[in-house]
Order: C-alpha cells, then structure tokens, then sequence
C-alpha cells in the first residue's frame, strides 16, 4: 500500500508539470513519434537480416545481396536521421519550459512575504531555481519520451520475437518481467535518497553562500577553520547519501546486466536444438538474438527511466513546495484608489501584530497619527517592536488586527504598487545589489533621471564619494556593496528611499553606521527633505530625535507616550532613562 501511495506521489508531481508542457506539445509530440520511427527502423533491421540469411546466402546468391545490404544501411541511416530530428524538436522546447519554470519561481519568490524569506535557506531556493529545475527539464528532453517509447520498443520488439518463434519470444519474456519488478521495488528506494541529496545539496550551497558573504567576519574572527569543518560535515553526509544512491544503482545494473544476458543464454539453447531438430533456421535465431540484443536498452533502460522520473518527482516536488508557498500580503480583489493628490496623513488604529498563529503578540494596539508634512521618531527598548511597526507600512507583513490608514483609506485595500508609490523606506542594514551606483538608486523610482539621482546623492551627502568613484554612476559597487564602507552603503539606501519623493518616508534608524561628522551632515539634508514628507524614523541617538517634530514611545506593544523630545524629556522619566540608556550605548560604540 506504501509503495502503491510513493508510486502515485510520483505520478501526480510529475503530472503537475504539464500544464508547462502543454504549449510545446505539438514539438514533444513529434519528438515522440520521431524517436519511435527510430526504434521501428532499428527493429526492422533484423528481420532484414533474417530474410539475408534464410534468403540468399543459404541458396548461395551472392549476387542478391547488394539490395538487401542496402536496405539494412537505409534503415540504420533512417534510425540515425530520427534519432537527430528528435533532438532537433527537443532543444527549443524544453529549454523554454525550463525557463518559464524559473521565470515563475523567481517571480512567486518577489510576491512571497517577508516572513517566508526568513524562513527559507537562500541556498534551498538557489538549488531549487538551478539544480532542480535542470533535472525537470532533463525529464522533458529524455527521460520522459523514453520511458514511453522504450516501453512501447520492449513491447514490439516482444511481439516481433513472438511472431518470429513462440519458445525464442517467451525466453526472453520471462528475463525481461523479474528485470522490469526488480526495477520497480528499486525505484522507489532510489526516490527517497534522491529527496535527501537535493535537499542536501541545498544546505551546502546555503553555506558556501553564507560563507562568501561573511568572509570579512571570518577572517577577523579566525573562524575559516570553524565553518570549513562544518562545510565538510555537510559535504561528507551528502557524500553518504550520493554512495548510497550509488549502492542502489549498482544492484539495479547488476540484475540489469545480469538477466538479459541469462534470457540471450536460454535464446541460444532453444535456438540451437531447434536447428538441429530442423524445427528453425540459422536465420530466425540470429534475428532473434539481434532483436533481443536490441531490446537490451529498452530493458536495462527501464528501471533507470523510473529513477529518474522519481528523481524528477522530487525535483518537482521542492520546485512546487516554494510555488505553492502562500502569498500572504497580496493586492485586494478590489483596490481602492489612493487620494489624490495625497496629504500623506498616516494613521495607525488599534494595530496589533504577531509572527505566527498562537506566537506571542509583538504590537497590542498602537494607535497613532502621523499627521501630514510632519516627522515622528519612533523610539522604545530594543524589542519592543519599532522595526515590526515600520514593516507594517509598505506592507511587508499584514497587521494581525486593527488597521493602518493613509488619508483614510485603509492600506490593506489598496494595491500594493500605489501603496509602494507612497512609502518609501531605507532600512537599518543596507542592501546594495552587484550592480552600478544609478541601477541602485534607480530602484527606489524606475523612471528617475540622472539630474534626481544626483540630488538624492546630494540630500544624502554621497555625491561627494560617488563623483570619485572610476565611473562615477555607472561603477558597479559588487556583492552587497562590501566595498564601500558601512557608512557609505547606508547613505545610497537613504538615497534610494528619497530619490522617488516619496508622500511617506519610513527609516528605521538608517544613520546607525555613519560617524559622527557624516551624521551631522546627513542630518542637516535630511532637515530638508523631511521638511514637506510625512516621515516616520526609528530612532536611538538623540540626535536623531531632535530631527523629529514629534517623538512617540513604544513599551510593551503601545505608544506609551508622544509629545515632543522637549516635553518628554520634562515630563517622562521613562523616556529620560530610555534615552540616556541609548546615548550611552552610542558613545560606547563610538568609542
């Protein structure tokens, strides 16, 4: 019964492969039909053959051989000529599939909520967009017309034997069934290890990938030698489980070598005593050894065919585990419009929010208004849930309760592109992409010019170093932009949320990782532009409070307080302690 079910899950994940296929079926189909006319000419050759020896050479013509040696190199032309035509129609399709494949993973990937991608290893996607995908599409380029065609081969070639002598046909048969359930119980083995090293080779490529980008830490921590145990950890327990596929392969190509050669071996006896029993000709043995010999792929093939169509199942089976992953944080059924032109009030209404089902609640009721044109710093103890509060704006997580409202229209109701428009956001730890400096800024408003790229670097005060960059906008920054110093990557991402003049502004504390005389400069532009933005900043240094025309408190998952840095300072103890606690801790790190 549990083979019975792994059988069927098999043969629903492949299934679920073919609406990718369907636009090329015309091309897989005449592929098909291709590659059978192939194995037809193949098994037309030793009845050509046949008729040679019982026909001319045992009459002793000699003379009659020329137009059926010919027919035999015809044929072999006409199976080597299929055989091209099939790669030929194979080539374009299925490397369209598998592009079409990637296409939609990378695109779900763009959709999925934040939430997800903390879930998720990076290498486990990565090995399901590159490793899993090409078995697919292997799948489609041979291993899935074979195993039909090689099916329908063993059958006519069964019947060729059968038609040929009824004792020759059976020999073979009786091989060939064992073989064919020896493969099956094998099969489905092969499936589980199959599972085990992809998803293996997922770990592994998280950490190659881990370690790549943590390189710096690393090597100033000496910690090479940690992480390269660890990588051989992984790589000697993929090694076990790629030797136990080969352990099962091997016993597999054991029976598989093993029983055609026995049903050949039994072909030759009848064969021989029924030559001398005068019962059959030289002519119908050596046809019979030929075909038998021929079915030789088709047989050994099958048991390998369904390996691989198990190894396809679970390559299917992790693409479709990511692509089925929901999407959370989607556009409403039907949008409401944004105002326009936008005030950029912002509102936050009894907002409560947790991780998961059943997890503890990190908000629980913030109310607060951000009213338009005006900054508010958002401070509270390390956890009490700032950064969640800004995520909760452009929508990168749903509020679990309550709502959030931009000039009163409730931003779970509109579309999360118009939503985009108005919210802009740069976040604590940077991230630059391996690309230049202007496809980077461009990111945060796709049609900006190079004029309002250059002013976003000046409100940023990072014109100055990109000027002396070797190709000024056009330098590419690499990986993560680890070449640029921390303060530089920051001031491009703070670049990149205003670059689009935004209606809202979101940094959640953006000036971390500047020194002391960048911060002062960065803050005297930012006077300017928060000056006509609604801005919500995450803040810890009081310096960056002062920025603020309001200041609201979070404690315990709710604005605990909100009045200006002046009346707080008065009024809340509190907040006087929060904020001392956070001017020590900078002058710290300073120091």
């Amino acid at each position: 019964m549990e083979e019975a079910e792994q059988s069927g899950s098999a043969y629903r994940s492949v299934r679920r492969l073919g609406p990718y296929a369907r636009p090329w079926r015309r091309y897989l189909i005449l592929a098909m039909i291709a590659t059978i006319c192939a194995m037809a000419a193949g098994l037309t050759i030793p009845l050509m053959i046949q008729s040679i020896l019982d026909g001319p050479i045992a009459r002793g013509e000699t003379t009659g051989l020329l137009w059926p040696v010919a027919g035999v190199a015809l044929f072999g032309l006409a199976e080597a000529g299929f055989f091209y035509c099939r790669r030929k129609l194979l080539a374009r399709p299925t490397t369209h599939i598998e592009a079409r494949m990637r296409r939609d993973l990378y695109a779900h990937l763009q959709r999925l909520p934040v939430a997800f991608h903390d879930r998720w290893q990076s290498g486990q996607l990565l090995s399901r967009a590159v490793a899993d995908l090409s078995t697919i599409r292997g799948f489609f380029a041979f291993v899935g017309i074979f195993l039909v065609v090689n099916s329908l081969t063993l059958i006519g070639g069964l019947v060729v034997l059968f038609t040929l002598d009824f004792w020759l046909g059976l020999t073979v048969l009786v091989s060939a069934l064992p073989l064919i359930a020896i493969s099956t119980v094998f099969e489905r083995r092969y499936k589980v290890v199959a599972r085990l090293a992809q998803d293996q080779d997922g770990d592994l490529a998280t950490t190659v990938e881990e370690s790549a980008l943590g390189i710096r830490v690393l090597k100033a921590f000496g910690r090479g030698p940690h992480l390269a145990h660890r990588f051989l950890a992984q790589a000697k327990l993929l090694r076990g489980t790629e030797l136990r596929k080969v352990r099962i392969q091997s016993l597999l190509w054991g029976a598989i070598v093993l029983l055609p050669e026995i049903g050949i071996a039994g072909q030759l006896l009848v064969g021989t005593s029924g030559i001398v029993d005068g019962t059959m000709t030289v002519g119908t043995l050596v046809a019979a050894v030929t075909v038998a010999a021929y079915l030789r792929w088709p047989t050994d093939s099958i048991g390998w065919l369904l390996a691989e169509t198990n190894q396809t199942a679970a390559a299917a089976d992790r693409y479709f585990e990511a692509l089925d992953a929901p999407v959370t944080v989607a556009d409403p059924p039907d949008p409401k419009a944004p105002v326009a032109p936008a005030a950029g009030l912002l509102r936050f209404e009894n907002v409560h929010f947790r991780h998961a089902e059943g997890g503890a609640e990190i908000l629980r009721g913030v109310d607060l208004e951000v009213r338009p044109g005006e900054t508010v710093a958002l401070v509270g103890a390390t956890g009490s849930g700032k950064t969640t509060l800004t995520a909760l704006v452009p929508r990168l997580a749903d509020v679990t309760d309550g709502r959030i409202t931009v000039d009163g229209v409730n931003i779970a109701e509109m579309r999360l592109a118009d939503l985009r428009t108005l919210v802009s956001m740069a976040f604590e730890e940077p991230v630059l992409f391996s690309a230049s400096v202007r496809e980077n800024i461009a990111l945060g408003s796709t049609d900006a010019t190079d004029d309002q790229i250059w002013e976003a670097l000046r409100i940023a005060q990072a014109d100055k170093f990109v000027e002396l960059l070797p190709w000024s906008l056009d330098t590419r920054i690499g990986e993560q932009g680890l070449s640029l110093s921390g303060g530089q990557r920051q001031r491009l991402a703070l670049a990149r949320a205003i670059v689009g003049k935004p209606e809202i502004l979101v940094l959640d504390d953006p000036l971390s990782a500047l020194d002391v005389h960048t911060e002062a400069e960065v803050e005297r532009a930012l006077r300017e532009v928060l000056s006509g933005v609604t801005a919500l900043v995450v803040a810890h240094r009081p310096s960056t409070v002062q920025l603020a025309d309001r200041v609201a408190m979070l404690a315990d998952g709710r604005i605990a307080a909100v009045g200006t840095h002046s009346e707080l300072l008065a009024g809340n103890q509190a907040y006087r302690k929060l904020l001392s606690t956070s001017e020590e801790e900078t002058e710290g790190v300073r120091a």
